[in-house]
């Protein structure tokens, strides 16, 4: 099933809601973009991942929760969060 923009961006905001134990309306969607990723993992493998190297569109969602700012990339296919805590991770 294909995500659409808004959906991706619930995903990603009931994710840090889970992750930072809050209320998802204590989560501010600061920015969602349009973007194009330098593979098919969006710039976010995580370890031992294979992804085709090719430019893949999608969307890089910016959320802000207990003063600490979060990337989550996500295209119609998958939603991942970008360098938290030091590493990448599909949602």
């Amino acid at each position: 099933m294909a995500l659409s923009k808004e959906e991706a961006v619930q995903k990603a905001r009931q994710d840090l809601a889970q992750r930072l134990a809050v209320s998802e309306n204590d989560i501010e969607t600061q920015a969602v973009d349009e973007a194009e990723f330098p593979d098919m993992a969006l710039g976010a493998s995580v370890a031992d991942e294979m992804s085709g190297q090719m430019i893949t569109p999608g969307w890089r969602i910016k959320l802000r929760a207990n003063s600490q700012a979060v990337e989550y990339r996500a295209n119609r296919h998958q939603v991942r969060l970008y360098n938290y805590q030091g590493g990448n991770y599909r949602i």
